[in-house]
């Protein structure tokens, strides 16, 4: 593992396929000309919409998103990281799956999303994901990079699940994505000190990306892509604005926080 800078993206997707796409190699973009080289982009990049939008262009949206990672990450020679988007399953309905390329379009991890968001939300909102969406049934892997560390992810909702992420840390990650579409009306109150808690207890680096702002005249977005260090700082913050969060990912930092607060080697009930 050496220094490198990652990228967490900040979008307000809609539901329109290519305008997202079109969104996301921009900011893509704009990221690799600050340097940056892990690019994570967030939950539902290539489209944000109706539910019965969703499963009527499953096939289309999964096929595109798949290339399209796949493309970009090959022409900017990056890791990049697709925090969701539907994959038809044998039920009529789709899996939220995040998927990490390298740079040679190499697939390295595929996650389907574990923990569906069915809640009723005290702003009149209802979310039902798990109508539409088909539960992951594995939990997420890690990845051993030469030059980007040990990698892991999740999506979203599972944030608020520290036994995921423990397992991930069981397995050595160091770096963890968080891709997400975290509602304005929980993200206010949950989402930084969700991501905080995430990295101290681990000791490892968040990378958040988020969307942000309204995709439609109800569903509205909190923001705030973030990146994390493991002693819970927050490195950087989009705010609200379509845009980024970059910072260093620094071995050294990830090592004297280690040493300073050997917790994994504390742990009784592993």
């Amino acid at each position: 593992m050496k220094s490198y800078l990652a990228a967490a993206l900040q979008m307000t997707s809609v539901p329109d396929l290519r305008k997202n796409l079109t969104q996301a190699e921009d900011l893509i973009d704009l990221a690799v000309r600050r340097g940056a080289e892990y690019i994570t982009l967030p939950e539902n990049f290539s489209f944000l919409g109706d539910e019965a939008g969703k499963l009527a262009q499953a096939t289309e949206i999964c096929a595109a998103s798949e290339q399209f990672l796949k493309t970009m990450a090959q022409r900017y020679q990056v890791t990049l990281l697709g925090g969701g988007y539907p994959v038809p399953t044998k039920d009529d309905r789709v899996y939220n799956t995040a998927l990490l390329v390298d740079p040679n379009g190499k697939v390295l991890l595929r996650y389907e999303k574990v923990h569906l968001f069915d809640v009723n939300l005290p702003d009149g909102n209802t979310y039902q994901e798990s109508a539409t969406v088909t539960s992951g049934h594995q939990l997420p892997t890690v990845c051993k990079t030469p030059n980007l560390g040990v990698l892991g992810m999740s999506v979203c909702y599972d944030v608020r699940f520290p036994e995921l992420y423990r397992h991930l840390s069981q397995l050595g990650a160091e770096v963890i994505t968080v891709p997400a579409a975290f509602t304005a009306y929980t993200g206010k109150d949950h989402w930084q000190v969700l991501l905080q808690a995430r990295a101290i207890e681990n000791t490892c680096y968040i990378i958040a990306p988020a969307q942000t702002g309204f995709h439609n005249t109800i569903r509205q977005s909190h923001g705030h892509a973030m990146i994390v260090d493991p002693w819970g700082i927050v490195l950087a913050d989009a705010g609200q604005d379509v845009g980024m969060a970059i910072a260093e990912i620094t071995p050294s930092r990830l090592g004297q926080v280690r040493q300073q607060m050997p917790s994994l080697n504390h742990r009784v009930f592993a």
